[in-house]
């Protein structure tokens, strides 16, 4: 059995699909939300699939040993970032190297990096002009949005759309692939 764990830090609705894809599921289970905002969305997803969530304060998660120990406490395997806004500790992506995950709302290596998220990152891609944008799922090093990519989907970007208008066709994308993307890696 592969424990997973979520980091989320809004509404979750990445995780809810990622839970609602493993529900069941005799080889991975969702193990644990971990999350930064006490007001966020995706602690009451976890209370109503009865899955155990952690919130952690800064200076926590940043301090020498971050979260590790308390991950390693709850056997996760995989760690999977749904959404997260803080930067992964050196500390933690050394301790799960190549077992940590990220999706980002747009074609990396563009629009990416600190500062480059959410409602950001489709002003940003409309401003530019661009005609397509889409979704990226890499692996999580030390620098922002800098990991291997894995996957990438496109969604055309229309004369006239908003970033609101751009920001459903790519949580489109994510709700489709992201689970998927995610069972894949787990069976190889």
């Amino acid at each position: 059995m592969t424990n997973l764990a979520i980091f989320a830090s809004g509404a979750g609705s990445n995780a809810e699909k990622i839970i609602e894809h493993f529900r069941g599921n005799s080889h991975v289970r969702v193990a644990l939300i971990l999350c930064n905002k006490p007001t966020a969305g995706v602690l009451k997803i976890a209370e109503n699939h009865g899955i155990k969530s952690i919130l952690i304060e800064k200076e926590d998660f940043f301090s020498p040993n971050s979260c590790v120990s308390a991950l390693k406490d709850h056997q996760i395997d995989f760690i999977v970032l749904a959404g997260f806004l803080w930067k992964i500790p050196d500390a933690l992506v050394n301790a799960y190297r190549g077992k940590i995950v990220n999706i980002h709302p747009a074609l990396l290596p563009n629009y990416g990096g600190r500062g480059m998220y959410g409602m950001r990152v489709h002003e940003a891609v409309i401003h530019a002009g661009e005609t397509e944008s889409g979704i990226t799922i890499h692996y999580v090093d030390e620098h922002y949005d800098e990991g291997d990519i894995i996957f990438q989907a496109k969604c055309p970007v229309e004369p006239g759309d908003t970033p609101e208008m751009l920001a459903q066709k790519v949580h489109v994308l994510e709700h489709r692939h992201f689970p998927e993307v995610i069972e894949n890696l787990l069976r190889s």
